[in-house]
């Protein structure tokens, strides 16, 4: 369940880069609250901003304006041993493009953050072969990436991301190589995740037929909020497009 504070918040976050002397506005003035224990999409067409606002929560860049807080304390006050520990214990990350060391096999692929963060070789081993049985590919742990299909490739790296127990994972398009049927079995391992393990999820996508499975759903546009649903909103599942148009009951987000 999620606590009145939430875990994360971006507190009118705003980002503009400046490219061939002119502006872009990537984020604008946007205010979230990440709670604990909930799945949350982003969505939005190509160029809408959900890859920078992921990368501000995630402390990989920095806003031009606004703030962002993890558990109460601004990012901006992390010093760099703050933000290895942070991206260490405390976040996983999932890419489009999996990310896996190709001469390592899935088990070592998995096994790795533990390695770096100093846990101990029994206690590595139990974790690692845990979180391969959560994603389905305990039997597969030997192969490397290349002898494993888009999908399971996906799974070892979401294995890898929760390996730490991690109280947030950012992902960013995870379904965007996939097929339809992978694609619903990664949104579907995200949901496993939350239930069972009481992680709290982002991630950007730009499938809305996805989307009737996250908690919550914000729709970006040109660098904003325009439109959140939550899991009681009622979308018509004969026109799954029906998400681009904001429903009567959807609440406008800063």
């Amino acid at each position: 369940m999620a606590s009145s504070e939430p875990l994360i918040r971006a507190d009118h976050v705003s980002r503009t880069y400046d490219l061939a002397g002119e502006k872009v506005h990537a984020v604008r003035d946007i205010t979230l609250n990440i709670d604990r224990g909930v799945f949350i999409a982003l969505v939005g067409r190509s160029g809408s901003g959900k890859t920078t606002l992921l990368n501000l929560l995630a402390g990989l860049d920095s806003p031009t304006e606004g703030s962002v807080q993890f558990e109460g304390r601004d990012l901006s006050t992390f010093n760099e041993n703050d933000m290895v520990e942070l991206r260490r214990h405390r976040l996983g990350f999932v890419f489009q493009s999996f990310g896996l060391l190709p001469l390592l096999s899935a088990y070592e692929n998995v096994e790795l953050p533990l390695r770096i963060s100093g846990v101990g070789a029994g206690e590595r081993s139990r974790r690692t072969k845990e979180v391969l049985e959560i994603v389905g590919l305990l039997r597969r742990s030997s192969h490397r990436p290349y002898e494993l299909s888009g999908g399971e490739q996906q799974r070892v790296a979401i294995a890898r991301a929760i390996a730490m127990r991690p109280s947030l994972i950012l992902a960013d398009e995870p379904t965007g190589e996939l097929d339809s049927t992978n694609a619903q079995s990664i949104f579907g391992l995200f949901q496993q995740m939350v239930h069972d393990e009481g992680m709290s999820i982002v991630a950007t996508t730009h499938d809305q037929t996805l989307l009737d499975m996250a908690d919550e759903v914000h729709k970006m546009h040109d660098g904003k909020i325009e439109s959140t649903w939550t899991a009681a909103t009622e979308i018509d599942p004969d026109n799954p497009n029906a998400i681009f148009m904001p429903p009567v009951s959807a609440k406008s987000a800063g």
